[in-house]
């Protein structure tokens, strides 16, 4: 590692700044040539059961109730896998921090009016 002088550091920052962006790009292109190459493996209702913690009955009953995503081809049931980690994003309950901000912007908003 060579030390550089006051007078080298906007060089040596335009050079890592340069590799830095090319480096990104690289990543941004190898993450794009992953999803183009692997399509998504569907899960059927036992593997779908063990990635939601849940038995094959409770699955069957969460479909026919309408509250899991799920494809139906014959008379098998596929699941996606990310519109499962979805479906479980959407019941996160908010922490009391979460809730008291957003009363706070509810709050200071309606008081604007």
């Amino acid at each position: 590692m060579e030390k550089l002088t006051f007078e080298q550091l906007p060089e040596a920052v335009t050079k890592l700044t340069k590799e830095v962006s090319e480096l990104k790009q690289l990543l941004i292109n190898k993450s794009e040539q992953q999803s183009i190459q692997q399509p998504e493996k569907l899960l059927n209702i036992q593997e779908a059961g063990e990635l939601l913690n849940l038995t094959v009955p409770t699955m069957y009953s969460k479909v026919s109730k309408g509250e899991l995503p799920v494809m139906k081809r014959s008379k098998r049931l596929y699941f996606s896998r990310t519109e499962l980690i979805q479906y479980l994003k959407a019941g996160k309950r908010k922490s009391s921090v979460e809730i008291d901000a957003e009363a706070e912007m509810y709050l200071s908003n309606s008081k604007k009016d």
